[in-house]
């Protein structure tokens, strides 16, 4: 097998990987060229094999803190190991600038996630989606690139904690069934909230506050997508278009969920695949952006 042969497998089994996984990912990543699409698969086939392992009920917690540490020291030589995704990881790297330190981030976020972490303020909790879902938005910039804008990868920052501020606001029943509370306390405290899931299966919410802090927090959410949308005019128009295809996806989520917060008290709300391809036409197109 040529070495070419082995590159070109590894993103094959990256683009499986993704296409089957990513459900929302997937749909701004194919507006990109081959070639980048090619790369940011290989970035989500590792950031996949990082969230698995925090995500394994079935593993125990120092089995989870062995195998983030082994993705640590196979980031350290990424030639050692012929592990698909790796491979793939090593030849984007090599092909655009991505910040592998990233990563390691995302390895930290995760870590905090397996050790039950707690979030008193918000600002604790930025600090968590910085490490999550901001590295991931460094990531995609580096295969993206940009027009000379120094604060493309603040910009690539804030709209990943965009993107997690959704997902936590999505997932807070599941997140709550599994052990986790990413909502601060402060906030919990503010709007008089004690989480908890009723006879029912649904969260509770006797008082309406839980209510008033989702529609809170979602308008807190559209500030750090405001932010983070200055990125798109720095991008080329395939790269502004995916990337506006992610976070409109998202921002709809969002939309919806502060229209009607009780559509996420008894499941893990989501967009039909046809409300994605739409997303992604318009943002191919440029309406609406």
């Amino acid at each position: 097998m040529t070495a070419t042969g082995t590159v070109d497998e590894a993103y094959a089994h990256c683009a499986t990987v993704t296409k089957e996984q990513a459900r929302n990912f997937y749909y701004g990543i194919r507006l990109l060229p081959p070639d980048k699409r090619a790369a940011l698969c290989a970035v989500y086939a590792l950031a996949r094999i990082i969230d698995d392992i925090g995500d394994d009920t079935a593993a125990s917690a120092e089995t989870k803190l062995q195998g983030l540490a082994g993705v640590r020291k196979s980031l350290g030589d990424l030639s050692a190991t012929a592990d698909p995704v790796y491979v793939a990881v090593a030849d984007a790297a090599r092909r655009y600038p991505i910040p592998l330190g990233a990563f390691e981030e995302l390895l930290d976020g995760v870590e905090m996630d397996v050790t039950g972490r707690e979030y008193v303020r918000f600002e604790e909790l930025v600090e968590y989606c910085r490490c999550v879902a901001g590295s991931v938005g460094r990531l995609c910039l580096g295969v993206f690139g940009s027009r000379p804008e120094p604060n493309a990868p603040v910009y690539a920052d804030e709209l990943g904690i965009a993107l997690q501020q959704t997902n936590i606001l999505r997932d807070i029943r599941e997140d709550l069934l599994n052990g986790r509370v990413y909502l601060p306390k402060e906030d919990l405290d503010r709007f008089g909230v004690e989480l908890s899931v009723g006879p029912d299966g649904k969260l509770a919410d006797p008082e309406g506050g839980l209510t008033a802090l989702i529609r809170d927090s979602a308008e807190r959410a559209r500030g750090w997508y405001s932010r983070g949308l200055r990125l798109v005019p720095s991008l080329d128009g395939r790269s502004a278009a995916c990337c506006t295809a992610m976070s409109g996806i998202y921002r709809t989520l969002l939309d919806r969920i502060d229209e009607q917060p009780a559509r996420v008290f008894d499941r893990r709300l989501s967009l039909s695949g046809r409300e994605k391809a739409v997303v992604a036409f318009r943002a191919l197109t440029g309406i609406g952006r």
